[in-house]
């Protein structure tokens, strides 16, 4: 491969390299690499794109550059190292904390389906990879890339359709072992996760690094696929260790504070869980390149503390994170999406074709997660890669394809847009209700339940604070940002078998839907809170217009009436009246 010479700006070569240069497997310098997809990408629509945030960038980093030249205060260094100080007394080397991460884990699975593709280079996607066998990164094919850019890069390149199902079959088969070892542990994804085998290893009285070895000869015995795995004092640490030995491999740092900050003091920032190339570039652009490098400028940090997060960059330098490992909790979800990558289309009604299977993906993942919510926020990527957003709230509770796809929610928000030539829709439902858990004996259903102490719910009044959002919360429209980087199409597929397991592995039963009687027409409702105030409003009405007729009729001289019965009905408003 003859590499060619990009007149480009050093940053924009780097940043046209992509999001995945450290996977493991790929040539430690990929200068060549990187000239090649540059060149190969110039006169896109990605390039054009990618070449304006670069600019950008480069002028906040000017920025920056000319605010640190302007303060000449060398800043208050008692006071760093007394947070220094600080947070070292922090520090917690009493857990034991596993990272551990499925070897190529889509590729992986492929060839225990495919076994001719064994040694082969392959990846697996479409116009965008997901991921790539470790034969073909030794050319520099890797997730995120286009696939046209990996041909060059390989041309005897094998390219292979995803198998969702296999991905999530197998995902849940790890998942299940590693419980044996922490019921407690956290999937980070669908090909890796985190456990505490602190009590483990203490009640089968083994070392950390042979009970990782046990886990990972394990997973292999059953599933045929290989884990590489890291372990150390906490969860930042764990998985900086476990790209260490990839792949099939294991690294265990020692407990010991100075061996970490020493360990730490060489490190790459871009190793750091949560850097990504921007902050990197930013980062470099005041002098570092490596942890180590934030003890040395923590003056200039201390100067531009609102830029970088003084505290938190020093935590990293330090290696001090967090050793809690616990499974995610509902609580915790704030939100669920769904969107679909696809070749670029300006057609109306093609358009808006993929709109609907988004909904329809979205719709089956909020049904089986039990979730409602009531803000939707539309994402689409232009053909040109820019990336715009646009929210709107409801005053009720949606999860339903209908609702989702109905002009005043989805097509709403995408309509005014059109014509557009659009390669990526995406739907994400915030301000969640979580129906496994909302009590729904509040509102109008709570005086149909029998006092005492045989009630199931204890009476209570309903404060303003106790309840839910107001009704009267008016459309919320969000102004068309570029909000950042697109997503690949990788990122988009790789979602897929990674919800899958949130939905599927909550290891809760799925609940029906409760029900109860109506006091006035007597037949079953559910007892959403919603759906039954709405029943019941509707049940009032019909019984108060059948009583004013009823009354109108006995005596005509009382003709007046129905027009007050029909003011005074509840819900019997000009629009319920129509709607029954």
């Amino acid at each position: 491969m003859e590499p060619t010479s990009s007149q480009d700006a050093p940053s924009l070569v780097k940043r046209l390299a992509g999001p995945s240069t450290g996977k493991a497997g790929l040539a430690q310098d990929q200068s060549d690499i990187n000239r090649v997809i540059a060149d190969a990408s110039k006169g896109s629509k990605f390039y054009e794109n990618e070449k304006k945030k670069d600019k950008e960038l480069t002028k906040k980093i000017d920025h920056i550059l000319l605010l640190r030249d302007k303060l000449t205060s060398e800043g208050d260094m008692q006071k760093i190292e007394a947070g220094l100080l600080k947070l070292e007394a922090q520090r917690d080397l009493s857990q034991t904390i596993v990272h551990f991460d499925l070897d190529s884990f889509f590729a992986s699975v492929e060839v225990l389906s495919d076994p001719t593709l064994a040694g082969k280079p392959f990846a697996v996607g479409h116009s965008v990879i997901s991921t790539a066998s470790y034969e073909a990164r030794k050319y520099g094919v890797r997730s995120g890339m286009a696939t046209f850019i990996a041909k060059k890069l390989c041309p005897q390149l094998l390219m292979v359709d995803h198998g969702f199902s296999n991905y999530s079959e197998m995902s849940d088969k790890v998942m299940a072992i590693c419980e044996r070892y922490d019921p407690e542990m956290r999937p980070g994804g669908c090909d890796e996760g985190y456990l505490n085998i602190t009590a483990y290893c203490a009640e089968h009285n083994i070392s950390a690094d042979a009970c990782v070895e046990h886990l990972r000869s394990t997973v292999y015995a059953e599933t045929k696929l290989t884990v590489s795995a890291g372990i150390a004092p906490n969860v930042m640490l764990a998985k900086i260790c476990s790209d260490r030995n990839k792949p099939n491999g294991q690294f265990q740092l020692p407990f010991d504070s100075e061996a970490i900050v020493s360990f730490m003091r060489d490190l790459p920032i871009r190793r750091i869980p949560g850097i990504g190339r921007v902050s990197e570039r930013l980062l470099e652009s005041i002098g570092i390149k490596t942890c180590g490098d934030i003890y040395t400028h923590r003056a200039t940090l201390s100067l531009m503390d609102k830029q970088f997060g003084l505290m938190h960059l020093l935590r990293v330098h330090l290696g001090i994170a967090s050793n809690s490992v616990q499974p995610p909790q509902r609580e915790e979800r704030k939100s669920i999406g769904a969107e679909r990558t696809f070749a670029p289309l300006g057609d109306k009604q093609k358009i808006l074709q993929k709109l609907e299977e988004v909904c329809a993906e979205l719709e089956s993942d909020m049904e089986q997660t039990q979730w409602m919510g009531r803000t939707v926020t539309l994402k689409y990527k232009l053909n040109s890669f820019e990336v715009f957003t646009r929210a709107k709230s409801c005053n009720r509770w949606i999860s339903k394809k209908e609702d989702l796809f109905a002009f005043q929610i989805g097509q709403e928000l995408l309509l005014p847009e059109l014509p557009l030539t659009i390669r990526l829709i995406g739907l994400r439902v915030t301000k969640l209700k979580d129906l496994r858990t909302s009590d729904t004996s509040t509102g109008i259903k709570r005086f149909f339940e029998p006092a005492g102490p045989s009630s199931p719910h204890k009476r209570r009044r309903v404060s303003p604070s106790h309840t839910e959002e107001s009704d009267s919360d008016e459309p919320e429209v969000s102004s068309l940002d570029d909000v950042g980087a697109p997503a690949s199409v990788s990122e988009s597929k790789r979602s897929k078998p990674t919800s899958s397991r949130k939905h599927t592995k909550e290891r809760q039963p799925s609940v029906e839907c409760e029900t109860h009687t109506c006091p006035v027409c007597e037949k079953k409702v559910s007892t959403e809170n919603d759906s039954f105030n709405a029943h019941l409003d509707s049940c009032l009405s019909r019984e108060a217009i059948r009583q004013a007729q009823a009354q109108a009729s006995a005596s005509p001289k009382q003709g007046n009436i129905w027009e007050r019965w029909t003011k005074m009905a509840p819900g019997s408003s000009k629009k319920s009246r129509t709607s029954k």
